[in-house]
């Protein structure tokens, strides 16, 4: 029997892990799987070549995991990964893995995230590190990252990082690890520099190369929709009701979101039900088996639960998130078009996102065509055809001789005409599920999206653009007030709001945009001015943020605490005063008189009470600081 054809047991991974893998759906391990588990585990190095697609997570993720002691509460495998996105999606699957692994932590680590909370989480002891390089020599080098009882090292996407420079630092990395330590090297391709970093810290490699199979079928019509983050939800909607399908698979991220989706589409009418690890086997047979029958048309998934799933009914798969990589796309894709049938897999993107769309075109070798969000009118005329069918079906099958009478009484007790009657009785029947949609929010022209430098950008966030605006006198009170136009966009109308993390939590201005900008996926450059206060931050965002999106921002956590982001109400907007008022600003040296700080100094500082610093904005505290962004 060759190593392709053995089974996961037979290549001797662990019984925890096995179980895992049941659960999970995976039947047999994919070539480069096969070939890396033994080799892993018997302490051998690996220079392994394959295309993303091949499952070269598990290829490593397993056998190491086989050879983790639950019991040390230490470093044990340390995986890089040149992106964060990568990072958390190996996390993900290491935390699938080890799923019934007593006392098992991983942790992703990697730039943008809060520096206290990786901190406290290391403190734990996790088994498992998966970060970027930069983040991880940071830890290193604070000494908060001990790799004393290193066991193995991964360099996950080698040419990746290469092109985003990241060389020098896993050079870095490499030569302040235990020298005893097993080392993976993966890579799609074998540049020269690859090859120098293997050939230098590999010893006597296993070297492994996969052949790129075909990733995605024929048989699929891969289209994408771009749209803003607060709009996904209504362009979900539009696509659901005029696309015609029987069962659809809604591939999201996280577990929290499946749920949430789940439920604000059966909110909307729609039979759906959620399909994560966390549920337990029970339930997740039975949301399977109800989207066989037809009981359940639409499930939102992730992508560990709907691993092997494989149901006829399944027309289309919704990439609702976007995957982390593109061996997350074809695992999504794969769930339709199976066994010579037809299906059609849609991606929703935003303009953040386009990079990571030409990024699976090109692993998958596949053109991903272009699909307008449906049109109101559209979707209107859907509706109404279906409710017309289903009138159709009432006209055809039910007795009306009584309802017939009960229309004409009540166009006499109404004095109005049938016609009017019906349109009545129509905008009741219709409330639920509107013929007639909202527009969505038009985004802003395409020129005015270009990113801005990184300096510049942090300049506004952190201190609003002050070079056209007066400052106020020190001393002199401000207040939460409105919202400030963007320079860049003054017709785009802002809200102030209110988030309850201030300084006294640690937190900077850099927390507060990355946390935003990542959970609502919102370009940062939308993001207006930020003011910090001992306990409270003010931020101006664009008017109109959905609902679902507030919602999920206030369970966001940023320096470990919930931000609980709500609209800053008239009374805040007129306070002056409190434990959390608003700041006092500098007045520019070139408005003071002369002599105005000496004054200041001789005669005012004994009477200075310590909250006129304490509760000043942090972004006002430094008026010379050059650009860049305060990661706090």
């Amino acid at each position: 029997m060759s190593s392709n054809e053995k089974t996961f047991r037979e290549l001797g991974l662990a019984e925890p892990l096995l179980r895992a893998l049941d659960e999970l759906g995976y039947e047999k391990p994919t070539p480069i799987q096969a070939a890396s588990i033994e080799p892993l585990m018997a302490g051998q190095d690996i220079l392994g070549q394959a295309q993303t697609g091949t499952g070269k997570t598990g290829a490593f993720a397993l056998p190491l995991l086989s050879k983790v002691d639950q019991h040390l509460n230490a470093p044990q495998i340390l995986v890089l990964a040149p992106t964060r996105e990568l990072a958390v999606q190996v996390a993900e699957a290491f935390s699938s893995y080890a799923k019934f692994m007593k006392g098992f932590h991983v942790l992703p680590i990697y730039g943008g995230q809060s520096m206290h909370q990786q901190l406290h989480q290391l403190k734990r002891g996790p088994q498992v590190i998966v970060g970027t390089p930069g983040r991880v020599m940071d830890h290193m080098r604070r000494g908060t990252l001990k790799l004393d009882s290193l066991k193995a090292l991964v360099l996950d996407e080698a040419d990746e990082m290469l092109k985003m420079g990241f060389i020098d630092d896993i050079e870095w990395i490499l030569e302040h690890t235990p020298a005893q330590r097993q080392l993976a090297l993966f890579s799609a391709t074998m540049p020269e520099q690859i090859k120098r970093v293997a050939n230098k810290h590999l010893t006597n490699p296993q070297q492994i190369s996969i052949a790129a199979s075909h990733t995605t079928v024929d048989s699929i019509e891969q289209r994408f929709v771009q749209v803003s983050q607060h709009n996904k939800l209504e362009a979900l909607v539009r696509v659901l009701e005029v696309e015609k399908t029987e069962g659809i698979i809604i591939f999201v991220r996280t577990r929290n979101s499946c749920v949430e989706l789940a439920e604000k589409l059966e909110a909307r009418g729609y039979a759906s039900s959620p399909l994560h690890g966390d549920m337990n086997q029970q339930a997740r047979e039975r949301a399977v088996e109800q989207l066989k029958r037809g009981q359940l048309d639409i499930i939102i998934a992730t992508d560990v639960a709907a691993r092997g799933l494989d149901v006829e009914r399944i027309g289309h798969v919704v990439n609702y998130d976007i995957p982390y990589d593109t061996e997350a796309y074809v695992h999504r894709i794969g769930r339709t078009g199976r066994a010579g049938r037809t299906g059609m897999a849609i991606l929703f993107v935003t303009h953040r996102e386009m990079r990571m769309l030409r990024t699976i075109e090109r692993a998958t070798n596949s053109r991903i065509s272009p699909m307008k969000v449906p049109s109101p009118e559209t979707v209107a005329e859907r509706r109404l055809s279906r409710l017309g069918e289903q009138v159709a079906a009432v006209i055809a099958n039910e007795p009306l001789d009584f309802m017939q009478g009960a229309v004409a009484q009540l166009c006499q007790q109404l004095e109005v005409d049938s016609e009017t009657l019906a349109a009545a009785l129509l905008q009741q029947v219709q409330k639920e599920r509107p013929l007639q949609l909202p527009a969505m929010q038009e985004r802003p022209p395409r020129e005015e999206r270009a990113p801005r430098e990184r300096g510049e950008r942090g300049e506004r966030s952190e201190r609003g653009d002050r070079s056209e605006r007066p400052r106020r006198e020190r001393g002199t009170p401000t207040t939460l007030g409105s919202a400030e136009a963007l320079k860049d966009n003054p017709d785009l109308k802002m809200c102030r709001y209110v988030i309850e993390v201030g300084r006294d939590n640690g937190v900077g201005v850099g927390n507060i945009v990355g946390a935003i900008a990542n959970e609502a996926n919102i370009d940062s450059r939308y993001i207006g001015q930020i003011q910090l206060f001992d306990q409270v931050t003010t931020v101006d965002l664009p008017d109109g943020m959905p609902k679902d999106v507030l919602d999920h921002l206030r369970k966001v956590r940023v320096c470990g605490k919930a931000i609980n982001i709500r609209e800053a109400d008239a009374n805040e907007q007129a306070m002056s005063g409190g434990e959390n008022r608003a700041p006092r600003r500098r007045r520019p040296q070139g408005d003071r008189p002369q002599g105005e700080r000496g004054e200041r100094r001789q005669g005012d500082r004994g009477d200075r009470r310590p909250s006129d610093r304490g509760d000043r904005p942090q972004g006002e505290r430094r008026p010379h600081r050059k650009g860049g962004r305060d990661n706090g």
